[in-house]
C-alpha cells in the first residue's frame, strides 16, 4: 500500500475519535457531567496514536523524503503542517493542564477545557483535508519508487493506529 494511502487511512481513525470528542463536548455544553477519564483517554489517544505514531510517521519519515526530492518546507506545505502539528500540541497540553480544576468544578477552567478541545477538534479536521487533498497528492507526484517501499518498510516498523 502506498505510504499516503496508509496515512490517509489513519486519518480516517483519528476523524473517528475527532467525531466523538466532539459530540462529548456538546454534551457537556448542554449539561452531561464533566468526564476526567474520558478527557484522559481521549487525550493519551491524541498524544499516543495522532501525535507519537501517526504524526511521527510524516515528521520523520514522509516529510524528509519529500524535501529531499525537491518539495519545499520554509513557505511550503511541509512548514504548514509542522506548524498545525505543533499548534494541535498546544491546544492538547492546554486541555491537560486543566483537567484536574475542571473535575474540581472550576467553570473557568472547564471553558478552557472545552474551548480548547474544540478547537483542536476544527484546526485537525481542517489539518487532515489539507494533507489528503494537497500535501499527500504532492507525495504521490515526487516520491520514487524506491522512497515508496522505504517508507512502507519504515511504517510498517512504527505500526498502524488501532481502530476506535
Amino acid at each position: 500500500m502506498h505510504p499516503t494511502q496508509i496515512l490517509t487511512e489513519e486519518h480516517r481513525t483519528i476523524e473517528a475519535r475527532l467525531d466523538k470528542l466532539e459530540q462529548r463536548i456538546e454534551a457537556i455544553r448542554a449539561g452531561e457531567a464533566f468526564s476526567r477519564p474520558y478527557f484522559e483517554d481521549t487525550l493519551n489517544f491524541f498524544r499516543d496514536e495522532a501525535d507519537h505514531r501517526h504524526h511521527a510517521k510524516e515528521e520523520k519519515l514522509l516529510f524528509p523524503v519529500m524535501k529531499a526530492r525537491g518539495v519545499p518546507e520554509a513557505g511550503g506545505p511541509i512548514g504548514v503542517m509542522l506548524a498545525e502539528h505543533d499548534e494541535g500540541r498546544a491546544y492538547l497540553k492546554t486541555v491537560r493542564e486543566n483537567l484536574a480544576a475542571a473535575e474540581r468544578g472550576s467553570v473557568e477552567a472547564l471553558d478552557v477545557v472545552l474551548h480548547n478541545a474544540s478547537a483542536y477538534v476544527e484546526m485537525l479536521r481542517a489539518h487532515i483535508y489539507k494533507e489528503d487533498n494537497i500535501l499527500f497528492r504532492m507525495a504521490r507526484m515526487v516520491l520514487e519508487p524506491s522512497d515508496i517501499a522505504e517508507l512502507q518498510q519504515a511504517f510498517a516498523e512504527v505500526g498502524q493506529i488501532p481502530a476506535v
